[in-house]
């Protein structure tokens, strides 16, 4: 188990017990849309990723003695990102993240070829040591796209709630929502997210 500092729904997390065999950590999230989380970045992947698979994600989607995945929307969010905050806190300043914005389905990984066709754009790979700004980046990012090249993700994000793990880690000062994009590919020049995804092309699967 490891503490949840200032968490509403937990105290301690269950988490595999491998984690804590390590020093440091490089979180490496493929972002995309997520069936329950609204979407996947970094946030998602620790807190539901380093949670145990028989305890500790039991404590973050169910009610005892309801069905497997019986909480959802805001609750949900919170509970993921308070286990999230109790990976990030163990390891410090020893964590850094990596959100790979490529093959963006409204659907999780976890889902196989049973997952939605891919119709959002490719971005590039965004990389902070802070796991708000670059989740919240991300999210920009999707937001600053055309209205079809966005909706579908958009839509996914907001009819889930999925909103609320950003505002959620700012409560619990996990991070930063204020950022600056530095465009390694062109001279490190300081960029917004409108213009991270100015000439974007619409998907064309490989």
């Amino acid at each position: 188990m490891l503490p949840v500092k200032g968490g509403k729904w937990f105290d301690a997390i269950s988490v595999g017990k491998g984690l804590l065999d390590y020093d440091s950590f490089l979180a490496l999230a493929h972002f995309k849309g997520h069936t329950q989380g609204g979407f996947g970045g970094s946030n998602k992947n620790i807190g539901i990723g380093c949670a145990d698979g028989r305890i500790g994600k039991a404590m973050i989607h169910t009610y005892e003695g309801q069905d497997q995945w019986s909480i959802g929307t805001e609750e949900f969010m919170e509970r993921m990102t308070e286990s999230t905050k109790a990976t990030i806190d163990h390891f410090g300043k020893k964590i850094a993240y990596i959100n790979v914005m490529r093959n963006m389905s409204v659907s999780c990984d976890c889902e196989g070829v049973a997952a939605a066709p891919v119709v959002t754009p490719n971005v590039g790979i965004l990389a902070s040591l802070d796991i708000l700004a670059v989740d919240q980046a991300c999210v920009d990012c999707v937001y600053a796209m055309k209205e079809e090249d966005h909706h579908d993700l958009v839509e996914r994000m907001e009819s889930r709630h999925g909103l609320r793990q950003l505002t959620y880690m700012k409560e619990l000062g996990m991070g930063f929502d204020r950022y600056v994009l530095i465009d390694l590919d062109n001279g490190e020049k300081r960029i917004d997210a409108k213009e991270a995804v100015k000439g974007v092309k619409p998907f064309v699967n490989e």
